[in-house]
């Protein structure tokens, strides 16, 4: 069975806190990780939030990269879902924790789209 995608959901802790809390700089690892991983950027989007955090998202051809951090705990929440099997999840994963300046980070991979029966699309016969 092969699957769609693969989905990488990290914890990311003992990351630099005024680093987490920068938005341009948030903004700047999340591209420069999607990009070493080869991926192709199509939008992005990065909020900051008063009194202090970030959450945005990087939309890239090949799905997304998603972050959201609390800087005063130096944790950040990570996805990394890539379709198909050009791209790495866990090369962005890993630049994003190595910038991070974290501690440590812990990760499960999820298979997304497994179909182990034929899949039929409506009208075809």
């Amino acid at each position: 069975m092969n699957a769609l995608g693969r989905h990488i959901l990290a914890e990311i802790y003992g990351c630099d806190q005024s680093l987490l809390n920068d938005k341009d700089e948030i903004e700047k690892i999340m591209v420069e990780s999607a990009l070493k991983a080869g991926a192709e950027v199509r939008e992005v989007t990065f909020h900051k939030f008063s009194p202090q955090g970030v959450s945005g998202v990087v939309i890239i051809s090949e799905s997304h990269l998603t972050i959201h951090t609390w800087p005063e705990l130096g944790y950040a929440a990570v996805d990394v879902f890539t379709c198909g099997d050009r791209i790495n999840p866990w090369d962005a994963c890993n630049y994003m924790t190595e910038y991070l300046k974290a501690t440590s980070m812990t990760a499960s991979e999820v298979k997304r789209g497994i179909f182990d029966h034929p899949v039929s699309v409506k009208g075809e016969e």
